[in-house]
C-alpha cells in the first residue's frame, strides 16, 4: 500500500493535501509533515495543504489557498480523517485519484488508496514511518521542517506520551525525530500556550458537569461560556479527556456550541462509542470519537444515546 503512494506521488505533479475540519496538532502535523516531506524530496512537484486555518495553531502553520482548477489531474490525500464528512475543504474529491491515510477504524472506507493502521498513536507516526520506507527504496531524507510537524503531531494525539496508544514504535519514532535541529521548547511552549487558555476553563467544567448513577458523564460549554473565558471551541475541545479522571466515569460527552452546530465530544474507559459519533454523522477510535449536532436537541438525543449504551 505505501509504496502504490510512493508510486503516485511521483507520478503526479501537483498533489493536494487535505485533513479534517477543526484541526488538531496531528491534523496539521501529518498534513504539513507529508507537504514538506514530499516537497523537499520532489522540488519540482507543486504540493498544497488546504483547510480552514485554525489560529490556535498557528505556531505549526498556516495552510494554502488555492483555485478550484488547481485540482484538475491532481494527486488528492487526505490525512486523519475517518469519513467524508469530516474532510476539510470539500474540493477533495475533484482530483484524478484519491488517497486516504489515516489510523481512525475505516468504517468509511473512501479514496482510490487507503491505507489504514489504526495501531499506530497518530497518523503523523505513519507518516514518519512512511518517510523511512521512502529513505530505504527511494533515497528520501526528512527535512527538518517535517520532523517538527511529525513531532508535534506525535506529542498532540498521544497526550505528550501518557495515553496507551503510545507504544514502543511510537517511542522509537519520537526519538529518532528529535535528533533534528528544531526548537523542542519553542514547540512545547506553543503547545502550553494553546493549553494555558483553558487552565481556569478547566475549573469551571470540574465544577459544573453532572453524571448519572451509570457513570455517564456529560459537559455543556455554551457559546457564552466560551465568551466568559476568552476561548474558542478547538481549544475548549482540549479538555474533553480531563473528565476521566472523575471516579466512576465510565463513558461522557462534552457539548460545545458553535455558531452553526454544537460540537460532541465522545470519550469513554470501555464502552464502545464510535458507533454512536457514525449515528450522528461522525466517527473516530472506540474509546474516543467526536460528531456534530444541529440544535441542543439533537445533542441532548445523543447523550440519551450514551447513556443507553453505558446501563
Amino acid at each position: 500500500m505505501q509504496r502504490q503512494i510512493i508510486d503516485k506521488i511521483e507520478q503526479f505533479d501537483t498533489i493536494i493535501i487535505h485533513r479534517h475540519v477543526r484541526p488538531d496538532p496531528d491534523a496539521y502535523g501529518s498534513q504539513m509533515g507529508l507537504q514538506k516531506l514530499i516537497q523537499h524530496n520532489y522540488p519540482t512537484k507543486k504540493v498544497y495543504a488546504v483547510g480552514e486555518h485554525e489560529p490556535s495553531l498557528d505556531f505549526l502553520g498556516t495552510p494554502d489557498v488555492i483555485t478550484d482548477d488547481v485540482y484538475e489531474g491532481a494527486l488528492v490525500i487526505v490525512t486523519d480523517t475517518a469519513n467524508t464528512e469530516r474532510v476539510d475543504d470539500k474540493r477533495h474529491t475533484k482530483g484524478a485519484v484519491l488517497i486516504k491515510i489515516d489510523h481512525h477504524p475505516n468504517d468509511d472506507v473512501y479514496g482510490d488508496i487507503v491505507w489504514v493502521d489504526t495501531t499506530a498513536s497518530s497518523v503523523s507516526e505513519l507518516i514518519f514511518d512512511f518517510f523511512e520506507l521512502g529513505q530505504r527504496v527511494k533515497g528520501w531524507t526528512l527535512p527538518t521542517a517535517s520532523a517538527r510537524l511529525l513531532y508535534a503531531g506525535i506529542v498532540g494525539d498521544t497526550g505528550r506520551f501518557r495515553y496507551p496508544s503510545a507504544t514502543l514504535k511510537t517511542f522509537t519514532a519520537a526519538g529518532k525525530l528529535i535528533t533534528y535541529d528544531f526548537d523542542r521548547e519553542a514547540l512545547y511552549n506553543g503547545m502550553y500556550e494553546l493549553e494555558r487558555k483553558v487552565l481556569q476553563l478547566q475549573g469551571y467544567i470540574y465544577q459544573n458537569f453532572t453524571m448519572d448513577e451509570n457513570g455517564t458523564g456529560r459537559m455543556d460549554i455554551t457559546r457564552g461560556v466560551l465568551e466568559q473565558f476568552n476561548t474558542t471551541a478547538s481549544e475548549a475541545s482540549l479538555l474533553v479527556s480531563s473528565l476521566g479522571n472523575v471516579k466512576g466515569m465510565k463513558a461522557w460527552v462534552m457539548f460545545i456550541e458553535e455558531a452553526d452546530s454544537i460540537r460532541i465530544r465522545l470519550r469513554s474507559k470501555g464502552p464502545v462509542i464510535n458507533g454512536l459519533a457514525k449515528e450522528f454523522g461522525g466517527g473516530g477510535h472506540p474509546l474516543a470519537s467526536g460528531a456534530s449536532a444541529a440544535n441542543w436537541d439533537e445533542a441532548n438525543a445523543s447523550y440519551q444515546r450514551l447513556q443507553e449504551i453505558c446501563k
